[in-house]
Protein backbone atom coordinates (compact mmCIF):
# COMPACT_ATOMS: atom_id res chain seq x y z
CA UNK A 1 0.00 0.00 0.00
CA UNK A 2 2.60 2.61 0.80
CA UNK A 3 5.55 2.82 -1.25
CA UNK A 4 8.88 1.33 0.49
CA UNK A 5 11.71 3.31 1.02
CA UNK A 6 13.94 2.98 -2.03
CA UNK A 7 18.03 2.51 -1.47
CA UNK A 8 19.64 4.05 -3.83
CA UNK A 9 21.14 2.13 -6.58
CA UNK A 10 25.23 0.91 -5.90
CA UNK A 11 27.49 -0.67 -7.22
CA UNK A 12 30.69 -2.36 -5.25
CA UNK A 13 34.36 -1.12 -6.12
CA UNK A 14 36.46 -3.14 -4.36
CA UNK A 15 35.05 -3.54 -0.79
CA UNK A 16 33.21 0.08 -1.02
CA UNK A 17 29.50 0.50 -1.85
CA UNK A 18 29.46 3.79 -4.29
CA UNK A 19 25.95 4.89 -5.13
CA UNK A 20 25.57 5.88 -9.14
CA UNK A 21 25.48 9.70 -8.00
CA UNK A 22 28.68 9.81 -6.43
CA UNK A 23 30.30 7.65 -9.20
CA UNK A 24 29.58 10.48 -11.94
CA UNK A 25 31.12 13.08 -9.76
CA UNK A 26 33.80 10.57 -9.34
CA UNK A 27 34.19 10.25 -12.94
CA UNK A 28 33.71 13.81 -13.64
CA UNK A 29 36.99 14.50 -10.62
CA UNK A 30 38.65 11.80 -12.73
CA UNK A 31 38.48 13.04 -16.21
CA UNK A 32 39.19 16.74 -14.89
CA UNK A 33 42.32 15.54 -12.80
CA UNK A 34 43.60 13.88 -16.03
CA UNK A 35 42.91 16.99 -18.10
CA UNK A 36 44.85 19.10 -15.49
CA UNK A 37 47.94 16.61 -15.43
CA UNK A 38 48.15 16.78 -19.38
CA UNK A 39 48.39 20.27 -19.52
CA UNK A 40 51.29 20.10 -16.51
CA UNK A 41 52.94 17.68 -18.69
CA UNK A 42 52.66 19.16 -21.85
CA UNK A 43 53.72 22.42 -20.67
CA UNK A 44 56.25 21.76 -18.82
CA UNK A 45 57.35 18.89 -22.11
CA UNK A 46 57.55 22.64 -23.88
CA UNK A 47 59.71 24.26 -21.06
CA UNK A 48 62.04 21.55 -21.73
CA UNK A 49 62.41 21.63 -25.38
CA UNK A 50 62.14 24.94 -26.50
CA UNK A 51 65.09 27.01 -26.91
CA UNK A 52 66.17 29.71 -24.50
CA UNK A 53 68.44 32.03 -25.30
CA UNK A 54 67.69 35.75 -24.22
CA UNK A 55 68.95 38.64 -26.25
CA UNK A 56 69.25 42.67 -25.22
CA UNK A 57 66.69 43.00 -27.95
CA UNK A 58 64.19 40.53 -26.61
CA UNK A 59 63.63 41.98 -23.55
CA UNK A 60 63.14 45.13 -24.54
CA UNK A 61 60.01 46.91 -23.87
CA UNK A 62 57.89 46.82 -26.95
CA UNK A 63 54.64 48.62 -27.04
CA UNK A 64 52.30 48.92 -30.42
CA UNK A 65 55.41 49.48 -32.53
CA UNK A 66 56.61 52.09 -30.90
CA UNK A 67 60.05 52.32 -29.33
CA UNK A 68 60.28 53.25 -25.79
CA UNK A 69 61.75 56.71 -25.59
CA UNK A 70 64.75 56.64 -22.15
CA UNK A 71 64.24 54.43 -19.55
CA UNK A 72 60.55 54.16 -19.32
CA UNK A 73 57.96 53.65 -21.43
CA UNK A 74 55.08 56.50 -22.00
CA UNK A 75 52.02 55.31 -20.89
CA UNK A 76 48.91 55.58 -23.74
CA UNK A 77 46.20 58.57 -23.03
CA UNK A 78 43.03 57.80 -21.01
CA UNK A 79 40.89 58.80 -24.19
CA UNK A 80 41.48 55.31 -26.11
CA UNK A 81 40.79 53.34 -23.05
CA UNK A 82 36.62 55.38 -22.77
CA UNK A 83 37.21 55.32 -27.07
CA UNK A 84 37.21 50.88 -26.51
CA UNK A 85 34.45 51.02 -23.29
CA UNK A 86 32.11 53.53 -25.40
CA UNK A 87 32.31 50.69 -28.41
CA UNK A 88 32.00 47.54 -26.09
CA UNK A 89 28.98 49.55 -24.55
CA UNK A 90 27.51 49.94 -27.65
CA UNK A 91 28.17 46.49 -28.94
CA UNK A 92 26.46 45.28 -25.71
CA UNK A 93 23.46 47.10 -26.43
CA UNK A 94 23.37 45.52 -29.95
CA UNK A 95 23.02 42.20 -28.23
CA UNK A 96 20.01 43.79 -26.04
CA UNK A 97 18.00 44.85 -28.91
CA UNK A 98 18.07 42.02 -31.43
CA UNK A 99 16.14 39.55 -29.22
CA UNK A 100 14.05 41.85 -28.13
CA UNK A 101 13.14 43.35 -31.91
CA UNK A 102 12.73 39.55 -33.13
CA UNK A 103 10.20 39.45 -30.14
CA UNK A 104 8.74 43.04 -30.19
CA UNK A 105 4.69 41.69 -30.94
CA UNK A 106 4.80 39.78 -27.10
CA UNK A 107 6.33 42.72 -25.45
CA UNK A 108 4.30 44.84 -26.83
CA UNK A 109 3.80 48.58 -25.54
CA UNK A 110 5.50 48.35 -22.43
CA UNK A 111 8.59 46.56 -24.05
CA UNK A 112 8.85 49.27 -26.66
CA UNK A 113 8.37 51.88 -23.54
CA UNK A 114 11.03 50.01 -21.53
CA UNK A 115 13.17 49.93 -24.83
CA UNK A 116 12.99 53.35 -25.52
CA UNK A 117 14.50 54.31 -21.81
CA UNK A 118 17.03 51.79 -22.37
CA UNK A 119 18.10 53.88 -25.52
CA UNK A 120 17.82 56.93 -23.75
CA UNK A 121 20.20 56.63 -21.41
CA UNK A 122 23.00 54.86 -23.80
CA UNK A 123 22.48 58.31 -25.70
CA UNK A 124 22.94 60.35 -22.91
CA UNK A 125 25.75 58.45 -22.03
CA UNK A 126 27.38 59.19 -25.86
CA UNK A 127 26.24 62.57 -25.71
CA UNK A 128 28.21 62.72 -22.73
CA UNK A 129 31.30 61.85 -24.03
CA UNK A 130 30.79 63.65 -27.19
CA UNK A 131 30.67 67.39 -25.07
CA UNK A 132 34.41 65.59 -23.31
CA UNK A 133 35.70 65.59 -26.92
CA UNK A 134 36.00 61.50 -26.32
CA UNK A 135 35.15 61.24 -29.09
CA UNK A 136 37.86 63.24 -31.20
CA UNK A 137 40.89 60.57 -32.54
CA UNK A 138 43.67 62.83 -31.73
Amino acid sequence: MFPRFVQPKTSQVGSLFVSDFLRSYLTVGIFGLVGVALVGAFLGLGRLLRPNNPTAAKTEVYESGVDPVGDRWSQANIRYYIFALLFVMFDVEAVFIFPWAARLEVYEVFGLIEMAIFIFILLLGLLYAWRKGVLKWV
